[in-house]
């Protein structure tokens, strides 16, 4: 096993917070071989994340994905400071131009999806098709490294650990921070090979190592917005340069035009403000109809859904199960889990033919509010992220 080494950073471990000093004995234990990839993004949960693998003794190279050219943490500024994190560190840095897969997957799946009237979850996707995988088998490819480190605050359980046998996803110490929502599409052959030293901390304890080692990034902001968000200066701005306007109608459940917009894209389920329409009371988005370029909206008490189908269905850490069975259940990476009894249904032909053949119904214990095609259902048994989805739309749901 690796001695300890001490970052080249110039950190002593003697300074450490507890959860520091807990990480590091993990990271020198680690079986097999201590050699790790991290994806850096130029900010200080992946800036520390690599500090403390040198730290512990590990092998490090930086790996950072160019998504995009322009302002943002995916472009240039997150590309200096990762760049300079490397330098820091003493480690080597690549840079691999990701953009053309960037826009494929991510970019065209966003217009796509907002343009017939859904509201996608692109960073589960992005997780899955851009990043760990590709980063992955590139880091096998060109640098013979077959593990990938990241600043996720999530932990993996490895299958000898588990009850059955699988690498089971978990979500991180800190709840406040978790990110095993986002998580839940990774297949096992990626989960096993990965490194998440910043689920067993906290943002407070991140700040105060990034701190102790003398990181170039120790009090740099976290981005509040998505990434294309970011990089357009806002998600509206993103969507008008892909996507031309389009008047249409804002109309009550039954078909009672209160009002105009310039394209669905613009609204998502359970929005109330910026609607611009004055009724007798608060009107929320309850459907956005492509095919009729119209928003529906509904006062809040006619918004809320007892069930919803979920599909392309990732069961990461338990095997599928042909039983209903309860669950706790996460509609959106902010909301509270609530209970759900989660019911298998026979695949669609197009989830089959897209190699996502689980699907299942979520008949909720009390009726939700905001559930929205596109996003993400997560399942949960306590911290065990069990697996999840994509919410599809389903007019049998409303009230039952």
């Amino acid at each position: 096993m690796p001695s300890a080494a001490p970052s080249h950073a110039g950190a002593t471990e003697a300074g450490a917070t507890q959860a520091g000093t807990h990480v590091l004995e993990q990271l020198r234990s680690w079986p097999g071989e201590h050699r790790v990839a991290v994806g850096l993004s130029g900010g200080v949960d992946s800036s520390l994340t690599a500090a403390l693998l040198v730290e512990a003794g590990w092998q490090v190279e930086g790996l950072t994905l160019w998504l995009m050219s322009g302002k943002g943490a995916c472009c240039a500024e997150g590309l200096v400071d990762a760049a300079g994190i490397c330098e820091q560190l003493g480690v080597p840095h690549h840079v691999v131009d990701f953009r053309e897969h960037f826009k494929q997957q991510i970019v065209d799946f966003l217009v796509q999806g907002y343009g017939d009237g859904i509201t996608p979850l692109p960073c589960s996707r992005c997780n899955r098709e851009v990043k760990f995988g590709p980063m992955l088998r590139w880091a096998e490819k060109e640098r013979g490294i077959a593990r990938i480190a990241t600043g996720h605050y999530a932990r993996v359980r490895r299958g000898e650990h588990s009850s059955n046998g699988r690498h089971q996803l978990l979500r991180g110490l800190d709840a406040h921070k978790d990110q095993s929502y986002f998580l839940y599409d990774l297949p096992q052959q990626v989960l096993g090979r990965l490194v998440f030293p910043l689920g067993e901390m906290t943002k407070p304890d991140t700040r105060a190592e990034a701190a102790r080692h003398g990181l170039r990034t120790a009090q740099k902001p976290e981005s509040q917005d998505l990434c294309l968000a970011d990089h357009h200066g806002s998600m509206k701005a993103f969507l008008d340069a892909y996507l031309p306007p389009r008047a249409g109608e804002i109309v009550l459940t039954d078909g009672t035009v209160v009002g105009s917009h310039d394209g669905i894209e613009h609204f998502t389920i359970g929005q109330r403000k910026g609607l611009g329409v004055a009724w007798s009371e608060p009107l929320h988005v309850v459907r956005l109809d492509a095919a009729m370029n119209r928003v529906v909206v509904a006062p809040r008490a006619e918004a809320a859904r007892a069930a919803a189908v979920v599909g392309a269905v990732n069961w990461v850490s338990i095997a599928p199960s042909s039983e209903a069975f309860e669950v706790d259940v996460q509609v959106r990476y902010r909301s509270a889990p609530v209970k759900a009894l989660l019911s298998p249904l026979p695949a669609t032909d197009a989830d089959a033919a897209a190699g996502r053949p689980h699907r299942c119904r979520l008949q909720f214990a009390e009726e939700q509010f905001s559930i929205t095609p596109g996003q993400a259902a997560v399942f949960y048994a306590g911290e065990l992220v069990l697996g999840g989805g994509l919410i599809q739309p389903d007019p049998q749901s409303d009230h039952q």
